[in-house]
């Protein structure tokens, strides 16, 4: 089986290593003459870790990233509300922690495991710009806006939220777009000398100001929402004014980089069309409070090798169909009913205007970090185990 993958991503380079090591043929096309060098992802969730570690590339990127043991619920004004402890989850997965390390160095990290494989290809400067299937009822043809051509028997679409594949098959990508853009800044100060103690991962309540602070191996980044319709420039100009009164060093803060960006939380009308399957932010995209979206294409392209070569026995034509239609509809599934909701639950949670809804929600937290079995429940949704083993929090439910 020849499987062409759209995007050199950390979904595509995914899908791309685990087909291969099952034997597939692979063709990865990535638009770009390089792998990407921006990061916006980093956080790696435990299910993550324990699919990429069955890749062979757990100890690569454990040795490059950060084991955050905890994470944050803090409030800008009273400080830490709430710390939760992923060692709760010892009993559910072997990686009861997550792991911040910027998704650039998993590229890396995955190109070079593939290229110890022959039958894997990668063509940087290859942008997939349409698709042809029909005449050959058993293979698809990617297409380059220059005419090149490359033929396969299935099509991953990798190729981003712009996904040029998805647009080529006129799917609808509906949803919604939040009306602040998110500002990202990463810096090398030391945020423990100046705010006290901090986890790795720190959601900071505010109904204005809120914020996300989160350690990297080089850098903390610090993400603060932005209005929708303000200049760049101006935006940028007053950074340093905005990071200071999270905490002021008496001068300017040191910023490696700052970027801003619009917020959308969209679903694909289909992860399947034909021999396309649609994977990572191509067939759904959301905002990054919890870490969802990385970690959830991780999951897509994972789920796609498995049933396309799922080892022993090969399906016949009809079997396989219907396979793949399965797991395509369960990733769509989860992608609605799971990473949607739960990342635009933790965007309104943290940006809660009514005080009486703010109090509240702080008590619900102290409570709940004091409580293991309701605290392990959190963790099982927010570290995405839930979303693919519904059934692991019975017995929690049950006691």
């Amino acid at each position: 089986m020849h499987v062409l993958i759209a995007g050199a991503g950390p979904v595509g380079l995914t899908a791309a290593l685990a087909l291969a090591r099952r034997g597939c043929e692979v063709t990865v096309l990535e638009a770009g003459d390089q792998l990407a060098a921006e990061s916006r992802a980093s956080t790696f969730h435990p299910p993550t870790l324990e699919m990429l570690d069955a890749l062979g590339v757990g100890a690569d990127l454990l040795a490059r990233g950060l084991v955050a043991a905890t994470f944050a619920y803090r409030d800008r004004r009273e400080g830490l509300i709430a710390e939760l402890d992923l060692a709760l989850l010892a009993g559910d997965t072997p990686y009861p922690y997550r792991v911040q390390c910027e998704q650039s160095k998993l590229t890396r990290i995955l190109l070079a495991h593939l290229a110890r494989h022959p039958a894997a290809r990668v063509h940087f400067g290859w942008p997939v710009d349409s698709v042809r299937q029909g005449a050959d009822p058993d293979g698809v043809v990617a297409v380059a806006a220059d005419g090149r051509e490359v033929a396969g028997d299935w099509l991953i679409a990798a190729d981003g939220a712009s996904s040029q594949v998805r647009r080529a098959l006129a799917l609808p990508f509906d949803g919604i777009t939040y009306p602040e853009r998110f500002l990202v800044a990463s810096t090398d100060e030391d945020l423990p000398a100046l705010l006290g103690p901090l986890a790795y991962v720190n959601y900071v309540f505010d109904p204005v100001e809120w914020s996300v602070l989160l350690r990297t191996p080089e850098h903390w980044r610090v993400l603060l929402p932005t209005p929708e319709d303000t200049p760049d420039a101006h935006e940028l100009g007053r950074l340093d004014r905005r990071l200071r009164a999270i905490a002021d060093p008496g001068r300017p803060w040191r910023v490696a980089h700052a970027s801003l960006y619009r917020v959308h939380q969209r679903v694909a009308g289909a992860f399947r069309q034909g021999r396309v399957l649609l994977a990572g932010d191509a067939a759904h995209v959301n905002n990054p409070l919890g870490g969802l979206g990385m970690n959830s294409g991780i999951h897509d392209a994972v789920a796609y090798a498995r049933v396309l070569a799922p080892g022993g026995a090969a399906p016949d034509g009809g079997e396989l169909d219907r396979a793949v239609t399965a797991v395509a509809a369960e990733r769509r599934r989860i992608a609605l009913t799971y990473v949607q909701e739960v990342s635009d639950q933790n965007y309104r949670r943290i940006r809660t205007t009514d005080p009486q809804v703010r109090s509240a929600q702080f008590a619900g937290l102290r409570a709940l970090a004091e409580d293991p079995v309701a605290a392990r429940a959190h963790l099982l949704r927010s570290s995405m185990i839930a979303s693919l083993r519904p059934d692991a929090g019975a017995p929690a439910a049950r006691a």
